[in-house]
């Protein structure tokens, strides 16, 4: 090709890719407007809350039988989801059958709230099932966590409801988690998630500390959950605007790699680069391998989080453990790095 035409012909590009967005076609897919949040209507002693197994099967009659009983002792009603005791090899259910309970529970009149007995793995087959317009019209706190995080994350895109990361229904019902609970589902109130500094017989806190990986304060929407399940659904339009957002993120029992390898593909997504914070709770048992030369978890995520130059800390009470702060998806708030907090600036519910 001569020199003339290679000149001719970049010519004949540039026209062309300036002409793509008269004709309806840009290089780079347009950010879709985030719905008006929705705030749904407070938990209140005497509400109804269904119970549903949207993932993994109820293998345990007697897991169900506590989780009831711990609703109860809550003040609150329990109404079974119709398919809770599905099974369809390790899911509960078809597909079907267990966004039919989710349907069905946001269109139940007499339900006031929705909490998830466990995770497991199977939300993410549900999304292209869920009726978003009828939770829309009918909106009431959904609850849950882990696997949980992909319904969590969908309902809230596609509809503007808050939905809450935080116990599921097997959960251990401690004094710590039901107080976040009450506070943010029952009270309202626009809670400061500090984690517990109980030194016990120590000369200093030696468990459930927080390390400042930026240190700053950063305001923003709450967005996030558990890594895995997040970057699983990476590329969908089933995930919210991540434009100035603070992300938060947990996971359990994946190789440091693993975590090495999703924060990547978070960075490849363009996430990482939109957001103002970021929270990393607990990675319960994500210790590093047996092979030569492993980087530790403390290293992937400075790795990562340090170069966006935004507030950074990980340690949160949010994860695979027994004391869990309940989170509103969606809510805004501020965190501060340094102390190692996390804000709401208003109600989650209204």
């Amino acid at each position: 090709m001569t020199l003339r035409t290679r000149r001719e012909v970049l010519a004949s590009l540039s026209v062309a890719t300036a002409a793509l967005p008269l004709l309806g076609f840009t290089s780079v897919p347009a950010v879709e407007k985030a719905p008006k949040a929705i705030f749904p209507p407070r938990l209140k002693p005497g509400d109804t809350v269904g119970l549903i197994c949207p993932a993994g099967a109820a293998f345990s009659k007697e897991v169900v039988q506590i989780t009831k009983e711990s609703i109860e002792a809550l003040g609150l009603k329990v109404k079974m989801g119709k398919h809770v005791f599905d099974r369809f090899g390790y899911l509960a259910g078809t597909d079907q059958a267990r966004a039919e309970d989710v349907n069905s529970m946001f269109a139940d009149k007499n339900v006031q709230g929705i909490l998830a007995i466990h995770g497991g793995w199977g939300c993410a087959r549900l999304l292209p099932l869920l009726d978003y317009k009828t939770i829309q019209k009918n909106p009431k706190p959904l609850i849950g966590y882990s696997d949980i995080t992909a319904l969590l994350l969908a309902i809230n895109a596609k509809t503007g409801l808050i939905t809450f990361h935080g116990p599921v229904g097997s959960a251990t019902w401690n004094k710590f988690s039901v107080d976040s609970f009450r506070q943010v589902l029952f009270d309202g109130n626009p809670v400061l998630f500090e984690n517990p500094k109980e030194l016990g017989d120590n000369l200093t806190l030696t468990k459930d500390r927080i390390t400042t990986i930026t240190p700053g304060t950063a305001r923003g929407k709450l967005v996030g959950g558990n890594l895995t399940v997040l970057t699983g659904i990476i590329g969908s339009d089933y995930l919210p605007n991540w434009k100035d957002a603070i992300l938060f993120l947990e996971d359990t029992n994946e190789a440091v790699y693993r975590v090495d390898r999703m924060l990547t593909q978070l960075k490849l997504a363009g996430v990482l680069d939109q957001v103002k914070g970021v929270v990393f709770g607990k990675c319960s048992d994500c210790e590093p391998g047996k092979g030569y030369g492993s980087l530790t978890l403390e290293e992937v995520l400075e790795q990562h989080l340090q170069p966006l130059k935004v507030p950074v800390y990980s340690g949160a009470m949010i994860g695979h453990i027994t004391h869990k702060f309940t989170v509103p998806v969606g809510a805004e708030a501020e965190i501060d790095a340094t102390a190692g907090t996390i804000k709401l600036l208003g109600s989650a519910v209204a």
